[in-house]
This record gives C-alpha cells, structure tokens and sequence, in this order.
C-alpha cells in the first residue's frame, strides 16, 4: 500500500484502522472498542482493555524468543564504558526494582518521580513503575531544585527515584543536593527516595529516607505485570506553560502501546530485532517515546547514549556509535547537528567509520534549517527526514512514513499528516485559508490513540490551552502553511515559547524571574535566532530610577537568577539594560517587533507602536551583544 492508501484507509474508517493497528499489542483484555467519544471534547481510547506497558515492552518478548536478543546498549563516552543488557537481564532488573518499590508501599496510580542521568537504570526506573501500574514523570536531570519542586508539588508523588550524579564534559553535576533541596523547598513531602550511587560522584544519604539502589532491592519478592486499565495514565510529562506553569502531559497506556509500535515500522523502518538510537534525553517526550517504550514495544534494541554530539570526544561521536552498534534509524535534534557542523565543517572526521548500517536520520525538536540538511545529507549519505511533532502529540503528527512509502523530500517540510492527523490551516476565526497561505495550525478532533487525554489535575486548563481558541480543533501553538502536495511547512510559534536547542521553554516564566529583581522596574525575553541552538533567550530590563547598582551587576544578577530558577538548560546569558521597551498605546510589548530587530530582519513597523524613536534605542543597545545589524 502507499502512504495514500494507508492514510485514506484511517480517514474512511478511523475505528477499523486503529483496532487493527491495536492487534500488534499483547492484552490481558482486548478492548471492544477504539474510540470512545461519549464525554467529547475529551477523548479516550481502548478504555475497556486491559493491558500492561512493561509486559509489552519486556516480558512479552522474553517469552516470544528475544531473551537473548540485547535489550538497552548502554553507550557512554563520559566514562569511556559501553555495557548490554538482554531483554531477560531486563526483565530481571524491572522486576527486582518494582518489587522493592511495591515493599516500599508503592501501588497502583501512585506517582513516582524520576531524575535520572543517561543510564540503563533510568529505563528500568520507568518500566517497573509501569509494571506495577504506578505513574511516573520523568523530570531532566540538572533540572534546578524550584523547578523540581514544582512538579513533586503538582504530581504528589510517593517517592523520587534519583541518581547520585550526571555527568557533563568536563564536570560532574551533583544530583543529590539538588533532589534534597527540591523536598525542602515543596509543599507536598514524599514518603522516600532510591538513589543510585554512581562512583563519580557518591550522595550523603538520610538513613530511613533515601535507600541505595542495590540495598532495596536486597531480599524482595519480584514483582509481576499488574493489567491496568486502558485509559490508566502510564505517566505524566511536564512541559513549559505560557504562563510559567508547567503543564502535566498525560499518556494513557492502551494509546500509548499501540501508537509507539505502529510508527516504529511505519515512520522509521525499523524491523524487529534491529538497532534503534534517538539521541535525546529520557527527561523529554523523545526520551520517553523513542529511547525507552518504542523501540522495546517493537521489540527492537534501543541506544541509550551518554555524551554529546561534541567534546566526547569529538565530533565523530554519532558516527562512531552508529558504526559500533550498527544502528538502521537514528533521530536527534537540529541542534547536535549544528554542534558537528561547526566543529567539523566539511565533515572529514566521517570518513574514519563505516556507517553503512543506517538507513536514515530524523531529526525533530525544532525546525529544521536548510543549510543543516543540505550539510547531513551531503556528509552521511542517506536520507534526511525532518518530523514535527510535540510533548503533547508523544509521536510524529507530520513525517514522511518511509516505512510505507519513502515521499519526496522537500528540504523546509517534514512532509505530510500521518494517519490519526486531519491538519487544517486556519485563520484567527477559524476558517481554512487557501493553501500556500500562512495560519494557525490545527488538528481536527478527534486527536488520534496515544496523545494527551488531559492534562495531569487540570481538565479546565486543558481544554482552555489546546481546544478554546479553535471550537472542534486542536491548538497547535504553531503557525504554517500547507502547499499543493499536501506538504506541511511549520513557520513559527504562535506565542512566546522558545525553543532552545530542542527545549521549550516559556519566556514568560524568564520574565517573572527578572521582574523579581529588586532593581528590575520591567522586562521583556525574546527569543533570537542562534545557529547553533536555533534559539536563545534575551532579556531586556529597564532598571529603576536611582539605583546604586552598575547596569553590569544588574545584568550578572539576572542572569545568576534565571539559571537558578529554571537551569543551564535555558542557555540564559544575553541581558542589555534599555531606558524603555516599545509597546503598543495600549501598553502592550512589542516582542515580535524587538525580535526582527535583534536578527536584523525586515519588519513592518506596528501601526499602533507609542513612539517608533523607541525602535532605534533597542537597535543601539544591541549592538554591543553583537545583535541588530551594522
């Protein structure tokens, strides 16, 4: 069948198509149904079946053949170790693990959180929480203790599963202390911890309260595959709110199993048994989708990698793990790219691996520039494939399904709606433009099995986030066009989330940072263009009258500020002091405007703007960052 088919084949009958698609999964209880739309705008899928996701992933596969086959290759540069583990070896250590949390008294719906490094564990904490039918959210290791906090605070969770340390070139990055302050700083306590020491950097530990990975699960009985329900959430994600509030994905487990498995054949032409490598972290939607559940669903071998695209070495880094693990599909971000490209700009360090393995690279996370595609193509030799999709979606809304039919690459797209996605372009009233016309993009409801349901304690923010502003569709928060092929071309973010290097992050909860600065009368974070990290935030404060703080100490205070509050992650470092900011008469910023500014782009200027003098005061103060043009 061609990509027309199938995609026709799920428009004609949507239900036939995903109860298909849902053989390919081992149930306790095969569901009845697949939709069920009683309670719309919100959705459910499989709700009646019974079923487990770690069974899925692990146990299924022991018992069908793949004991032996590797599970998780566990590939890390920082340490210069590379260790395997089989589906069996895995199956024994989800169980041991799950069993010392059930002792711990942890048991069906209660949330574990885990803050975990790169390493095999982190894939173990996830798959015996699901084991047991508890719920886990993941959270970035490094994150900052306040924004961990919030999240112990908004998940109330039983226990934190955390490691003792990550590792960064060049540094070790305390784990431990970080997890200590996010419990103090909390409202909500939770009841223990597990941590895993690692001989880099080992944690004090609180007897009684933080238990050793290894001593826990001395002694305890293994635990089985408990069935969960169908709509069972198997975790909850966090994602950066406009507002600054984090907003708690959720993943039901029936649409999550069948979703993940159909893309890993359909979308990434992996056959079962094959190496799988995403290239990402386990604290984000990749992580959780095609490092850990996808790949070990399908029954595929999964990279699980401990360095950076740079540095870890060098610049041959993928190449070298490609090579070694004979990897068939590997996806990362733009960003990494970008990383090599710099480093080793005519691709010379390839030419010492063989990467006749892969097949193709994926690359999502961000938007995709041209000239880092043009460059991967030219140095790898394979297909380049860009795919949009989001923490929301948990899998690709738009690709090319080069497991059904590979579709012309059009270089700025990532191609075409996938099965379970009608796409519209829309206006602000929610009317379909023309094709080649700029919009809202939107997808009509229902979304299909293995997105979010709901988000996590907050139904009414769900529904106000993603189905208010288009009545029958979901927001997508993006702005497009869609061409006469069909082909999707993601243009621009329709509010103030960033994206930096892969990771959004809201700029609203920058400002509320700085504007937490005694000497901070107001503020403004945009997003500028950056070639290597796509984006980067900027800060623009304007200080108040009679301060006796230098403008420099100022700037060094925001910026400590922001890296305390949300990370390293934001790559926080770009701040100019401005007498004022441009705004509409109505009193609103003009941050589109300051941004065409910063990267020296046309811009029409606003027609409502207070004082357009104001424009060429911003152009001034940027100079001196390198930013504005001559």
């Amino acid at each position: 069948m061609t990509y027309a088919d199938v995609y026709k084949s799920w428009q004609t009958d949507p239900e036939a198509f995903w109860m298909k698609a849902a053989q390919a999964i081992t149930w306790v209880k095969p569901p009845s149904r697949a939709l069920d739309d009683s309670k719309a705008p919100i959705y459910s899928w499989y709700a009646d079946a019974q079923v487990n996701t770690c069974y899925n992933a692990v146990d299924r596969h022991v018992e069908n053949g793949r004991a032996d086959q590797v599970a998780i290759i566990h590939d890390s540069p920082m340490t210069h170790c590379v260790s395997r583990m089989t589906f069996a070896e895995l199956q024994t250590a989800t169980a041991s693990l799950a069993g010392a949390l059930r002792a711990q008294g942890i048991g069906m719906g209660d949330r574990v959180i885990i803050y975990m490094p790169m390493v095999p564990e982190a894939l173990v904490a996830m798959l015996a929480c699901a084991r047991i039918g508890a719920v886990h959210s993941v959270v970035f290791g490094g994150f900052a203790a306040h924004e961990l906090a919030v999240r112990i605070d908004d998940a109330t969770p039983k226990a934190i599963i955390g490691a003792s340390c990550g590792l960064e070139p060049g540094r070790t990055v305390a784990y431990k202390p970080l997890i200590d302050g996010a419990i103090a700083q909390a409202k909500h306590k939770v009841d223990f911890t597990v941590i895993l020491q690692r001989e880099q950097c080992r944690a004090d530990m609180t007897d009684g309260f933080d238990h050793d990975w290894h001593a826990v699960q001395q002694g305890v009985t293994p635990a089985e595959c408990v069935p969960v329900a169908g709509d069972h959430p198997a975790y909850i994600l966090y994602t950066s709110g406009t507002t600054g509030a984090p907003k708690g994905v959720v993943r039901a487990t029936a649409g999550h199993l069948v979703a993940l498995n159909w893309t890993m054949k359909n979308i990434y032409n992996v056959n079962p048994g094959e190496v799988f490598w995403a290239a990402s972290d386990v604290g984000w939607v990749v992580g959780h989708s095609y490092i850990c559940y996808g790949p070990l669903i399908h029954g595929n071998t999964t990279v699980v990698f401990e360095g950076k695209p740079v540095g870890t070495p060098d610049a041959g880094t993928f190449w070298r793990v490609i090579q070694d693990h004979k990897v068939r599909s590997f996806f990362t971000a733009p960003t990494a790219f970008r990383a090599i490209k710099r480093d080793d700009p005519k691709g010379e360090l390839i030419k010492d691996y063989d990467i006749s393995s892969l097949r193709a690279l994926y690359l999502a996370g961000e938007r995709a520039d041209p000239d880092t595609i043009i460059w991967a193509q030219n140095v790898m030799k394979v297909p380049v494939y860009d795919h949009w999709w989001q923490t929301e979606s948990g899998f690709p809304m738009v690709g090319n399904p080069a497991g059904i039919e590979a579709l012309p690459v059009k270089i700025g797209s990532p191609t075409v709606a996938l099965p379970g996605y009608d796409i519209r372009i829309l206006d602000e009233g929610g009317h379909e433009v023309p094709r080649g016309t700029l919009g809202a993009i939107a997808i009509k409801l229902p979304l299909p099995p293995g997105t979010l349901p709901t988000l996590w304690r907050a139904e009414d923010r769900f529904i106000k986030s993603y189905l208010t502003t288009f009545p029958g569709y979901y927001e997508t928060g993006d702005a497009g066009l869609m061409d006469e092929d069909g082909y999707l071309y993601v243009m621009a973010r329709t509010d103030d989330v960033i994206n930096v290097a892969g990771h959004r992050l809201s700029t609203g909860a920058m400002e509320e940072i700085l504007a937490n600065h005694p000497d901070v009368a107001e503020c403004a974070v945009i997003g500028v263009t950056d070639e290597l990290k796509g984006q980067l935030p900027m800060g623009f404060v304007c200080t108040n009258k009679g301060t006796s703080r230098t403008d420099a100490d100022i700037v060094k205070d925001c910026i400590r500020m922001v890296r305390e509050e949300i990370g390293p992650v934001a790559a926080f470092k770009l701040v100019v002091v401005v007498d004022r900011l441009p705004k509409t008469r109505s009193g609103k910023i003009l941050r589109r405007t300051m941004v065409s500014i910063a990267d020296n782009a046309d811009f029409k200027m606003p027609a409502t703007i207070d004082d357009p003098a104001i424009l060429d005061e911003i152009r001034t103060a940027l100079k001196p960052l390198g930013y504005g043009g001559a």
